[in-house]
């Protein structure tokens, strides 16, 4: 059955000597996997539109298993961010996410969106710290984790001084701070762009500006909550930590 879609690529695997399976996020049908034949040629139809992160329209013959991408027609490249490495690394590191983070088959208009967007985004040069933490909130609830945010995962008091519980899995009020000697001490900045990142619409971001600080403490927050619950290893996390590591050295070497 041929069936008509709109994607984005989210991994690529050589097969065989010309062959690619590409991994697309589509709107209609979830994640799925297609062969894209001769697709390692430089001179095939399908070797542009096979491109990681790129946004387009693919025809697939459609299969219990595997299926065979006919053709594609390409909408947004999103050139700027294969242009750049450090782009590239934030932008491998959502899509592994949602690689890793999802179910094949099972769709998610929502999903979807928020993927599409945050690549845009990227594209256009969003401060792409903010654009993966928003992303790393979201997936959360994909994930079926589900942190408290909107008040003392003890005594659900709304007011006071927060920080956060990894243990106990939310925001934890001074009143609190005894039950939980390993919370995780943030700024009452950090605890309302937690609660706002995770309940945002990123279509709807406009320009932000975050202290170096307040990343760190938001990217310690997050780091922790997904070692501890969501079972995920992730390569690109890794490769980005060190291109993060590398760009903050060489803006002190610049200052």
């Amino acid at each position: 059955m041929l069936t008509k879609c709109e994607g984005i690529v989210l991994r690529t695997n050589d097969y065989g000597e010309t062959n690619k399976i590409v991994t697309l996020l589509t709107r209609e049908h979830g994640k799925i996997g297609v062969m894209a034949r001769g697709a390692r040629k430089s001179a095939s139809r399908l070797s542009a539109v096979s491109q990681p992160f790129l946004y387009g329209s693919f025809l697939m013959q459609r299969t219990s298993g595997l299926g065979t991408l006919q053709q594609g027609e390409m909408i947004l490249s999103m050139r700027t961010i294969r242009e750049d490495l450090f782009l590239t690394a934030y932008a491998a590191f959502i899509a592994e996410l949602t690689d890793k983070g999802t179910e094949e088959k099972k769709p998610n208009p929502y999903l979807f969106e928020l993927i599409l967007e945050s690549f845009k985004r990227l594209n256009e040069g969003t401060d792409p710290d903010v654009i993966t933490f928003i992303v790393q909130m979201k997936m959360l609830g994909v994930m079926g984790l589900y942190p408290e945010l909107n008040h003392c995962v003890h005594c659900k008091s709304r007011d006071g001084t927060f920080h956060f519980s990894i243990r106990d899995n939310g925001f934890i009020c001074h009143r609190c701070f005894e039950k939980d000697p390993y919370k995780v001490p943030i700024s009452p900045q950090t605890a309302r762009l937690l609660r706002l990142f995770y309940y945002f619409d990123i279509g709807r971001l406009g320009s932000v500006s975050l202290k170096h600080e307040t990343k760190n403490e938001i990217k310690r927050v997050i780091d922790l909550y997904y070692e501890e619950y969501s079972g995920l290893y992730l390569k690109s996390k890794r490769f980005l930590d060190q291109m993060e590591s590398m760009k903050n050295l060489l803006d002190e070497n610049k200052s």
